[in-house]
């Protein structure tokens, strides 16, 4: 049985930030695909499976988007195919689920985005995959494809 990560998201005008909150993971896969499906898989240190399938408000850019793995989590970064702000982060109304929550952290409200933006590109460096030895993949999304469960 798969089990689901806690992951942290916030948003600019122009992307979405996804944290995956799992310590020493193995075995990562992240894919994104254009209707703005975010899948997300890898196996704890116990060996136990961890899936995450999201179905994002709006369609996505999948060559804007780039991870980068650390000790702690997993950090994503997923550019909108269109520059603007979302309601929220799935397409669907209903309340999401216990283990997606606010990154109060990285938290930019639309009308702070002008003067945030130094502090927007400062971030982008961070996903980049540069000087971080715990990632060979330098800040690209993962090649791997795997099944991945259905949207919710």
């Amino acid at each position: 049985m798969n089990r689901q990560p806690e992951v942290l998201w916030a948003h600019r005008s122009d992307k979405v930030y996804l944290t995956v909150s799992l310590p020493d993971v193995k075995d990562v896969s992240v894919k994104c695909e254009p209707e703005g499906v975010f899948c997300f898989s890898a196996v704890g240190v116990n060996g136990e499976p961890f899936l995450v399938t999201l179905r994002l408000y709006d369609n996505i850019n999948p060559q804007g988007c780039k991870t980068k793995i650390g000790l702690r989590n997993i950090l994503c970064s997923v550019q909108k195919e269109q520059k603007g702000w979302w309601k929220r982060l799935l397409k669907s109304e209903k309340k999401p689920p216990p283990y997606i929550k606010v990154d109060w952290n990285r938290w930019c409200d639309e009308d702070d985005e002008d003067s945030e933006s130094n502090l927007a590109s400062d971030e982008d460096n961070a996903y980049d995959g540069e000087n971080d030895e715990s990632s060979n993949d330098e800040g690209m999304l993962c090649k791997s494809i795997i099944f991945c469960a259905p949207p919710i």
